[in-house]
């Protein structure tokens, strides 16, 4: 079975949710430690804390290149904001998570600078999100180019037509 688009865009802001049937710790756990996050998106090096710059090495894109990330807003274990520049243009991430009766919702942002590109991004991030949950779960990991990409940017291309 195909994984199916998630994601809305609220004005520039493009919005991805999971639900885990974890403590709100425990998946905190899986977006912030290095031997974690090596699992689903890339490992990282450096120290964390706000204001600071980590290096993060994706470890799941082609020649598994490293970029660096400044932590913007560390709220343990609630809120986790981030950004980055690439020669593409600038990141500015936030993961938002809530517990309430032992499952844990994480609500992925990405606040887009432009709509222009959301048919590349929007696949790439249920991508990045479906390799956590793959994680977690310890199940197989998605195929980005035969489930992903360009399978669903149709879809997030017609979120910018709605909006």
């Amino acid at each position: 079975m195909s994984p199916r688009p998630t994601g809305r865009l609220f004005d520039k802001d493009l919005e991805l949710t999971r639900t885990y049937r974890a403590p709100i710790d425990d998946v905190w756990a899986s977006v912030t430690e290095p031997e974690r996050t090596a699992r689903w998106f890339g490992r990282w090096e450096g120290e964390g804390g706000v204001g600071r710059t980590i290096k993060v090495q994706m470890a799941f894109e082609e020649n598994a290149p490293w970029t660096e990330l400044r932590i913007d807003a560390c709220e343990p274990p609630r809120r986790l904001a981030v950004s980055g520049s690439e020669a593409a243009g600038g990141w500015r991430l936030e993961l938002l998570l809530s517990e309430q009766d032992g499952v844990t919702e994480l609500k992925f942002v990405h606040h887009l600078d432009s709509v222009d590109s959301i048919g590349e991004v929007g696949p790439g991030w249920e991508y990045y999100l479906d390799m956590l949950t793959a994680a977690r779960e310890g199940t197989a990991q998605p195929d980005f180019f035969q489930e992903y990409y360009p399978a669903m940017q149709a879809y997030y291309a017609g979120l910018v037509e709605e909006s």
